[in-house]
């Protein structure tokens, strides 16, 4: 399912769809159908609503994944069970895994569609325990995993559970029988408690492994993470000239990367082809960066992800942030935690960024500014509330 705008991750979706979103240098998409390909998902069905053309250039016919792709694109928004059933001419006649096509995920879905068969249920919900739930469907099952209540997002004095749904199920082709067609219509707010009341059978499937939605940048940057913590050796594609720097891995490089005097890379860090680093820069561990980038001397880069054609000034730090495609940073600034910078931004020199700051697409901030809250664009959207 990819049908959402992204809006809690603005700015990073006003020119690319949620799935998109880079992740080491990929697009997230890319790393989930791998995943379902390896666990033997081999043809898979997404629905394509915002930016869905972007998908299909990612993606392309699947061959690459070792998947057959077909690609479904929805004319109005349909909601999470609406959006499959308008699928479902390509899913009839056999049980089906439904997944989010925003998940970042190592989870065995494997032994979640074996699972569902031998239960014979009419859906096989995933459940994973989350600290904050609130925000999820919550469900209450018995020692049999039959499901007994289900609740979508929770108020305060309704979680009676913290195993949430991350929104991934196993469903018999009968499921659509009981979804209207042509109208919205949700999984966890209407069809699931539909079901309980009308007494089938659901059942819950106890996940265990790493998983998230990439709903908001922290997630984003969670994602990341685990993904930088599947990189076990230095990774060297095509030419690298090193001039007296240190490499501590491990370290995927792209090919014609350019690493100055005295600069340190401390892996797991992934850096693109085409990018030229200066002298004295430290980049720490868990640190993307993307294609044809220029970090100048003197620069200290710590936790974050720098996607492609960003150029940072001398003396400038920056710790756990998104930087989006082509955003200029000037000398001595100070990028603080948990900011996210639009594309095309400029910033002039000795900026300060306060953490959980937002900065709009071709924001201009002039020299010596201390940016303590959203800066936005009246040419794009305001919101970044929402899916």
């Amino acid at each position: 399912m990819c049908g959402g705008e992204g809006t809690r991750l603005r700015p990073l979706t006003f020119e690319r769809p949620k799935p998109c979103i880079p992740i080491v240098n990929r697009p997230s998409i890319q790393h989930l159908v791998a995943h379902l390909a390896n666990m033997g998902f081999r043809e898979i069905v997404l629905t394509l609503g915002y930016l869905g053309t972007t998908i299909e250039e990612s993606l392309g016919d699947g061959s690459l994944f070792g998947a057959e792709i077909t690609y479904v694109h929805e004319k109005t928004k349909l909601g999470t069970a609406g959006s499959v059933k308008n699928a479902q001419k390509h899913l009839d006649g056999q049980d089906f895994l439904v997944v989010g096509g925003d998940h970042v995920t190592d989870l065995n879905v494997l032994e979640f569609y074996r699972f569902h068969t031998k239960e014979k249920a009419t859906t096989t919900i995933g459940l994973i325990s989350i600290d904050d739930p609130g925000e999820y469907g919550i469900a209450e099952i018995d020692v049999g995993y039959s499901i007994q209540r289900f609740k979508e997002k929770p108020a305060p004095g309704e979680i009676f559970s913290n195993l949430a749904s991350p929104g991934m199920y196993v469903c018999k082709p009968e499921i659509f029988d009981h979804i209207p067609s042509d109208t919205k219509y949700d999984f966890a707010r209407d069809l699931f408690p539909k079901l309980l009341d009308e007494g089938h059978t659901l059942k819950g499937w106890l996940a265990r492994g790493n998983w998230t939605d990439v709903g908001n940048p922290h997630m984003l940057r969670q994602a990341e993470r685990w993904k930088l913590q599947d990189l076990h050796f230095t990774d060297i594609t095509g030419d690298l000239a090193v001039h007296g720097a240190q490499v501590h891995g491990p370290v995927q490089l792209g090919g014609s990367i350019t690493l100055g005097k005295n600069t340190k890379v401390i892996g797991p860090v992934a850096i693109g082809p085409g990018t030229t680093i200066g002298d004295n820069v430290l980049i720490g561990p868990y640190t993307s960066i993307g294609e044809k980038c220029i970090i100048r001397n003197n620069v200290k880069v710590f936790s974050s992800s720098l996607y492609n054609r960003v150029i940072v000034g001398a003396n400038t730090t920056i710790s756990g942030s998104i930087m989006d495609n082509d955003t200029h940073i000037g000398e001595h600034c100070s990028i603080e935690n948990d900011t996210v910078i639009g594309p095309r931004v400029v910033l002039r020199d000795r900026v300060v960024v306060h953490s959980k700051t937002r900065l709009w697409p071709e924001v201009v901030v002039t020299d010596g500014t201390v940016v303590k809250e959203h800066v936005l664009n009246d040419k794009f959207d305001l919101r970044c509330e929402g899916s």
